[in-house]
């Protein structure tokens, strides 16, 4: 019998989700480079956050939408995702870039400059991407 050799798992991570969708990173919202957004994301992230890009979250008046769910650690700690609407500017990139680096919900605090970005989506569309 044979066992195969299975790679090491990294340990789990934030999940960072990006809708480009119908509105989100198209241009419906204009004067925003959402390629280089998605990836400055990939990039600065890579390494310690799962970012996918998704279709549509069915929340196209907050375009442009990331959610960033906590980790396992983060989730046990009281981390609950969080939605961001309205992430069309460079700084709030890099804001979201920082909290995620510093372990996102559930085990840092973000940056003031992200509540006003913070949203609450109807609880079908929640259930759908958190479920």
């Amino acid at each position: 019998m044979s066992r195969r050799k299975t790679p090491a798992q990294a340990a789990p991570r934030c999940t960072v989700t990006v809708c480009r969708g119908c509105c989100c990173g198209t241009p419906k919202i204009p004067g925003v480079d959402h390629a280089a957004q998605l990836a400055t994301l990939k990039t600065e992230l890579g390494a310690v956050a799962q970012v996918r890009a998704v279709n549509c979250l069915d929340a196209c008046e907050q375009a442009n939408v990331i959610v960033v769910q906590p980790s396992p650690a983060g989730r046990a700690a009281g981390g609950r995702p969080v939605w961001l609407g309205l992430v069309n500017d460079p700084d709030a990139t890099g804001d979201i870039v920082e909290w995620v680096r510093s372990g996102g919900p559930g085990l840092a605090e973000p940056p003031d400059t992200l509540d006003l970005y913070e949203f609450g989506p109807s609880r079908r569309v929640r259930r759908a991407v958190e479920g």
